[in-house]
């Protein structure tokens, strides 16, 4: 296990006073409640390099108040970039691709998005030198195809400890453009940064990738938003070719959508509970990849409402099992169906998502030995694993300084009694609000 990286706690974080949380069992009550999620993490983070990066000041509203959020605009500040946060609101005066700092000492915690997006924006300016650190677990996590990419473009990047891995000095001279490849089978991110560094390029960026992507929608998100800020690119459908204009970006103003993946826990709420939550504030023509969730609900026996602005789920009387799922696409919610399978009428088994070994913790590895204090039988393979029906019975967990984990085991506790949660604090990472939603959804939560 991780032990807590509390340097990686943000002002923006919470219950790091808290060293455990009880869960306690709904006891047959269906919830029932409609409610309102924090911003997405994929938008709030691109959005807020992209307006740093853009000439003029854009106002973002719904912006994501997490760790990851806050390292992205300490850092921003760092060089040079001014923000006001009112409420969930922010404004950025953008500095139109040159950094009004020429040297600085950087921290981005643990946030794997920035750690991947920040790199190329700053190769792509002129002059100065910029020391970036990350978490532990973070500087634990190889980044090395995204800086071998961005070094054949030109970047000047040197290691203070380990090839390929944080901490690291990157000195901007520009980046020339013209064609990079990279393979899409390790990160998504790390071809994200490559795409938001691309129009500020001295020439047009093509990005070729050789093999597959583990995470299209997230791309085409990264995509998407350059749109929003005035950036056209050309690419073919399956996202293995990529052409970044080098226009700059520019200033605008935007409503950035409700995080698809932290619903997705109120809706497995409604599942094994057999009561029905509304999410107001999800549209379902978003193209983050976790509202295929609202679909996997369904086949697991779920009855689901969609509109425009809202996804509504109503939990059947019995979960259904008997599943063989891709979670390619939908990797972040592998721990959410893993830790709901065992109340299902047959076994689920979750395939092609061996990256998130390499996440926050060893994901796969952690749900399974997690699961199996609870007596719950499962067999781990390589990319995924497979849950089976059974009784939880409640004992002490841990949370790996893994928000995900967390969140995916409260689950648990909502139909076991004496599930104990150690470090609820990680979920800052994401959603510092999280445990609070839960009570607001009718599970009653101790801390200790």
């Amino acid at each position: 296990m991780s032990t807590p990286d509390l340097k990686a706690r943000s002002p923006w974080s919470a219950l790091n006073d808290v060293d455990n949380v009880t869960i306690h069992p709904l006891n047959g009550k269906a919830v029932s409640v409609d409610m309102t999620v924090p911003g997405s993490k994929s938008f709030t983070n691109r959005a807020l390099i992209l307006a740093a990066l853009a000439e003029g000041t854009s106002t973002l509203s719904g912006l994501l108040k997490s760790d990851d959020s806050y390292w992205c605009l300490d850092a921003l500040e760092k060089l040079g970039v001014a923000s006001r946060v009112t409420g969930d609101t922010v404004e950025i005066d953008g500095c139109g691709g040159s950094w009004p700092v020429k040297e600085a000492d950087l921290y981005i915690g643990a946030a794997g998005t920035i750690a991947r997006f920040l790199p190329g924006a700053i190769a792509a300016a002129e002059g100065g030198s910029y020391r970036v650190e990350a978490s532990r677990r973070m500087s634990e996590r190889p980044v090395k195809p995204l800086m071998e990419a961005l070094e054949q473009l030109g970047a000047q990047i040197e290691y203070e400890d380990k090839k390929g891995f944080y901490p690291l000095v990157i000195k901007p001279s520009g980046l020339h453009g013209g064609n990079v490849s990279i393979s899409g089978a390790v990160s998504s991110q790390f071809i994200s940064g490559l795409l938001i560094s691309g129009a500020n390029q001295q020439n047009d960026l093509t990005v070729n990738i050789p093999d597959h992507i583990v995470q299209h929608a997230y791309v085409k998100i990264t995509l998407d938003l350059m749109k929003e800020f005035g950036v056209n690119s050309v690419y073919n459908d399956e996202l293995t070719k990529m052409t970044v204009p080098a226009s700059g970006y520019k200033a605008r103003d935007m409503a950035l959508e409700a995080d698809a993946s932290t619903a997705s826990y109120f809706m497995a709420l409604a599942a094994i509970s057999g009561g029905r939550v509304r999410i107001n504030n999800l549209p379902t023509e978003t193209n983050q990849p976790d509202i295929g969730m609202v679909d996997l609900y369904e086949k697991m026996g779920c009855t689901v409402e969609k509109g425009e602005t809202y996804v509504e789920i109503q939990g059947p009387e019995q979960l259904k099992g008997g599943l063989d799922i891709s979670m390619k696409e939908m990797s972040d919610q592998t721990l959410t169906i893993a830790a709901i399978a065992p109340f299902a009428d047959g076994p689920v088994t979750l395939r092609d998502v061996e990256h998130i070994r390499h996440h926050e913790s060893d994901r796969i590895h952690a749900i399974c030995t997690e699961l199996g204090k609870l007596g719950i039988k499962t067999d781990e393979f390589a990319d995924g694993l497979t849950v089976y029906p059974g009784t939880p019975k409640g004992t002490p967990l841990l949370s790996y300084d893994d928000h995900r984990v967390a969140m995916a085991l409260s689950l648990v506790g909502a139909k076991v009694p004496d599930v104990t949660i150690a470090d609820p604090g990680c979920v800052s990472k994401t959603c510092p609000s999280y445990f609070e939603l839960l009570k607001a959804a009718g599970v009653d939560i101790t801390y200790s």
